[in-house]
């Protein structure tokens, strides 16, 4: 058996929830690196606090993996005087990675979202936001009118400098025949027709996909094997393509509608929590389409109310947002904040076994990780 290394399960990390899907004001990744590269043992938990690091310390953890980030913002300077410095500090003494996930494992397919989605019932399902595919983010398009009769020529030569890849395809192009005009000055040296006068000759539109980087070699690599005198080059930015599955929040449109206390029992039984109602005003006795965010959700009702969901299923959610959502005739399940994440914690074990295969480490999921809250 291979040893795993903190790489090793960073990468794993990465291919279950990309990093690249995470919110921006986000502090995902990598946190701490440890002084041990090869992990032994793998301890994953929700809130990384002192009692959970003691417990890793006990463990004789190599890794954490803690769902929400111990730092959100820039550190300045670190102390022992707050609970989340004392972290820090007692981590990298210890010599443990730290990496969290938390926003990308939100919006990713199989991730918290969907989890807590699984439970509510058969229907379609995307993402409240879809994200963009980083594969579309540095790619344009580079077009240009020429002579039938040199497409061919044109398109190797742009192929060879790496335009036209399209997934596992290379070479990819597309044609369109039509007529081109020009009116050429008395210095031009036209490859077809005369100067002095408007021509009208048969030409085809080819374009084909380029990757940024690839752009200068490409119009260069065009211009050579181009026919005209002047080769009209066109370039278009192209804006990434969202992908529907995956992104903040879940929208589940049921194939059977629901009754909000039968919703709500579904999500109770998922969350292992008591789950809380603030019923809209007009209160519809069936509901067929379901907006979701684990933890706090807040800042995805808008999208959810504009989607025609009439249930909002979260972990929390301030007061005044409530209100908005009862009276825009949306319903809101509350199931508190980190109840709608912790359970899924196995889940996540189960896929960095799939993912690590044989090499996989011990996994320890945290016995002091729990909500701060408390019954009175």
């Amino acid at each position: 058996m291979m040893p795993v290394t903190a790489k090793d399960i960073r990468n794993a990390m990465n291919r279950i929830a990309p990093l690249e899907h995470a919110e921006e004001w986000d502090n995902v990744g990598e946190l701490i690196r440890g002084s041990r590269d090869r992990v032994k043992r793998l301890f994953l938990t929700i809130d990384f606090t002192e009692p959970v690091l003691e417990e890793a310390i006990e463990q004789k953890c190599d890794m954490v993996i803690a769902y929400h980030p111990t730092m959100f913002k820039p550190i300045k300077r670190l102390g022992a005087v707050a609970s989340t410095e004392r972290v820090i500090l007692g981590t990298a003494r210890a010599g443990i990675h730290l990496y969290s996930p938390h926003t990308a494992l939100d919006a990713a397919i199989g991730g918290t979202n969907d989890w807590l989605a699984d439970n509510l019932g058969p229907g379609d399902r995307r993402a409240l936001v879809p994200a963009k595919s980083s594969a579309d983010c540095d790619l344009c398009k580079i077009v240009t009118f020429c002579p039938s009769e040199a497409t061919d020529r044109i398109r190797d030569g742009l192929a060879a400098v790496g335009a036209g890849i399209i997934g596992n395809y290379k070479r990819c192009s597309f044609e369109i025949v039509g007529a081109g005009t020009f009116h050429g000055n008395d210095e031009s040296n036209p490859q077809v027709g005369d100067s002095g006068r408007l021509e009208r000759v048969g030409e085809t539109r080819l374009e084909m996909v380029c990757p940024s980087e690839a752009l200068p070699g490409a119009i260069r690599s065009l211009a050579s094997f181009h026919p005209y005198e002047e080769p009209p080059i066109e370039i278009y930015n192209l804006e990434p393509v969202p992908v529907r599955e995956s992104g903040p929040g879940r929208k589940v449109v049921l194939d059977r509608a629901r009754s909000l206390k039968g919703i709500a029992d579904s999500v109770k039984a998922r969350t292992a929590s008591e789950v809380r109602i603030a019923r809209s005003h007009d209160r519809p006795r069936q509901h067929k389409i379901i907006g979701l965010c684990a933890g706090s959700g807040g800042g995805l009702l808008d999208d959810a109310i504009a989607q025609g969901c009439t249930v909002f299923v979260t972990g929390e959610m301030s007061h005044h947002d409530i209100l908005k959502a009862q009276s825009s005739g949306c319903s809101v399940l509350l199931a508190g904040h980190t109840e709608t994440e912790r359970c899924y914690l196995p889940v996540l074990s189960v896929k960095l076994k799939e993912q690590l295969g044989t090499s996989c480490p011990k996994m320890l999921i945290s016995r002091q990780d729990r909500s701060p809250l408390r019954k009175s």
